[in-house]
């Protein structure tokens, strides 16, 4: 597709529109202060050309039932067949792409995009976050009815903080390419009484080649924005291979990018989108094609071991399973931390890379505000305020959202087997959506001294399923959390203790073994949620994911920087 080269006017323009919120990103990425450009509520939308709720949801029901024209080359048919998690069928058709036709188009992209430099790079990719953000009312709906979340999750989960974590991802990919001097810089080495020797040198960051970004089904644009951009602003092309129940939202995003780019003077080819036909599975495929040089991966840890292991011709960044956990020695604030546990739990039905699985309780009990408490007491407690917060139906629809699919499902049914049961899980109606299968959590007791145990709560059990572990002492909870998060991986460790000598050991494990740890959290503020430009998603360091969002290692080796010589 021929397009229009780029002029010096639209730089201009979109430097003067997003130039401050790149500086504020750049800072805030130093000073890890709160800080977010894109609102939260969804009243704060309806105004300067962004889409109110009722224009929002307008725009999602106007692409249900039809075909999703994108105007990529390779075109060869069309696909679809996503399914709500909440019951009614999307009913869209999505083009199906011949990848060797699309791919060789997409490297044809590449060097106008290279040439134009990091900071224009950057400023058109604020320019896509910025258009995205004015439809963040229709993406929430593609979000919820593609993932399940509930529609206030999918508004700020799916939406501002996707967004946040695609421009903290640009933001971090602008500083590592300025590292090296922009444009031609002298070079003078003095020989004495001989003239010195003089060069011109020429430094130019070069993306790597195509980057392939594997969807999620269950957070495809908060999982999904980091890679995208981090490679985009790199210099690299992009194609976007959704999660086959979850191609609306990253199809909605495809298309924004590819109006933005042409519009700036670029080949929309930069980025574009592969969707498979049912049982297709053309994931494996495009990974080993010599044209993708980048690939990020957020899904099973078994096929995130295929890609690192036969992907070799890619960098591969991968977010797999862990086995989150979390510590209770002691507290002096019970209550609190009932709540605050009874909330992490509950969210999004436990579907979040990033909920707590085992909860690692002393057979002595702990000390609390309140007295001693056996740890029968802590596990009816904690039962009880899961039951409080989800009782009203209306409540618990709010925070459960809907189970993503049946694997979930099968997990959380099974798991009541596995021991003497605390919480059972109940059926909650959705009376918006009769078809909708929503659960509360299980809690099942499980003693840690049992090797029969060990099998289920040393592996992750994805979905509303904790296990609340009894352990024989606090020194034995740390012990048993740093072999799980050494051998099996955490993106999140949680700790509550009164005590600075126990506090201390808890942040040596988990420095030792490089996992991510919130201590004694009862507010507003959970172990399952991260800000963006503040909090780091995952370490790298532990077997749950190979990289961490967002960090100067998630965005530096996408691209290489090329040096030319002359002679002065």
């Amino acid at each position: 597709m021929a397009t229009a080269q780029p002029t010096t006017d639209r730089p201009d323009r979109l430097a003067e529109k997003h130039r401050s919120t790149l500086d504020q990103a750049l800072a805030t990425i130093r000073t890890r202060a709160y800080w977010s450009p894109h609102p939260e509520h969804p009243k704060a939308y309806g105004e300067d050309g962004s889409l109110d709720a009722a224009a929002g949801l307008a725009a999602y029901q106007a692409l249900l039932n039809g075909r999703f024209e994108l105007d990529q080359p390779g075109t060869d048919g069309w696909t679809g067949g996503e399914i709500s998690p909440y019951g009614p069928a999307l009913g869209i058709e999505y083009p199906h792409a011949d990848v060797d036709v699309l791919l060789p188009a997409m490297r044809a992209a590449m060097p106008a995009w290279r040439d134009a430099g990091a900071e224009t790079r950057a400023l058109v990719c604020l320019e896509i976050l910025s258009r995205i953000s004015a439809r963040t009312h229709e993406f929430a709906h593609a979000v919820m009815h593609t993932s399940g979340q509930a529609f206030m999750m999918a508004f700020q989960a799916g939406g501002p903080h996707a967004q946040d974590r695609g421009l903290e991802a640009v933001a971090y990919a602008y500083e590592e390419q300025t590292r090296t001097p922009a444009g031609r810089a002298s070079w003078s080495k003095p020989q004495g009484k001989r003239d010195p020797l003089e060069l011109s040198k020429e430094f130019t960051p070069v993306g790597r080649g195509i980057a392939l970004m594997i969807g999620c089904n269950t957070f495809p644009t908060w999982n999904g924005y980091p890679g995208l951009f981090a490679s985009l602003a790199t210099g690299n092309p992009v194609l976007v291979k959704p999660h086959p129940r979850a191609v609306l939202p990253l199809a909605l995003t495809v298309r924004v990018a590819r109006e933005v780019l042409a519009e700036n003077g670029f080949d929309p080819n930069l980025v574009a989108l592969a969707v498979e036909r049912p049982g297709e599975g053309i994931a494996k495929t495009l990974a080993v094609r010599p044209e993708v040089r980048i690939i990020d991966y957020t899904g099973s840890t078994e096929f995130g071991d295929w890609l690192e292991t036969h992907a070799r011709q890619a960098q591969v960044y991968t977010e797999k399973a862990g086995v989150n956990t979390v510590v209770v020695d002691s507290t002096d604030d019970y209550k609190g931390m009932l709540a605050n546990l009874a909330f992490s739990l509950s969210l999004y039905s436990g579907q979040m890379c990033t909920t707590p699985q085992n909860l690692l309780i002393p057979r002595d009990g702990i000390t609390t505000d309140q007295g001693p408490k056996t740890y029968d007491e802590v596990v009816a407690d904690l039962a009880a305020s899961v039951g409080g917060l989800l009782g009203d139906d209306a409540r618990a629809n709010g925070l459960l959202g809907a189970l993503v699919n049946p694997d979930v499902k099968a997990r959380l049914e099974a798991a009541a087997g596995l021991g003497e049961v605390a919480l059972a899980s109940r059926e909650v109606t959705n009376p918006d959506f009769p078809d909708a299968v929503v659960r509360t959590p299980v809690i099942v007791k499980l003693d840690g001294s049992k090797p029969d145990a060990e099998a289920a709560y040393f592996s992750e059990c994805f979905g509303p399923v904790s296990f609340a572990v009894s352990v024989d002492s606090t020194a034995d909870a740390l012990e048993l959390l740093r072999r799980t998060v050494r051998e099996k991986g955490a993106m999140t460790v949680g700790a509550y203790t009164t005590s600075a000598e126990t506090e201390r050991a808890v942040e040596e494990v988990c420095l030792d073994e490089s996992a991510q740890l919130s201590l004694n959290l009862t507010g507003g503020v959970y172990v399952n949620q991260t800000a963006a430009f503040s909090d780091f998603h995952g370490s790298g360091g532990n077997p749950a994911a190979n990289a961490a969002l967002c960090d100067g290692a998630f965005v530096s080796n996408r691209f290489r920087v090329v040096e030319v010589r002359r002679q002065a």
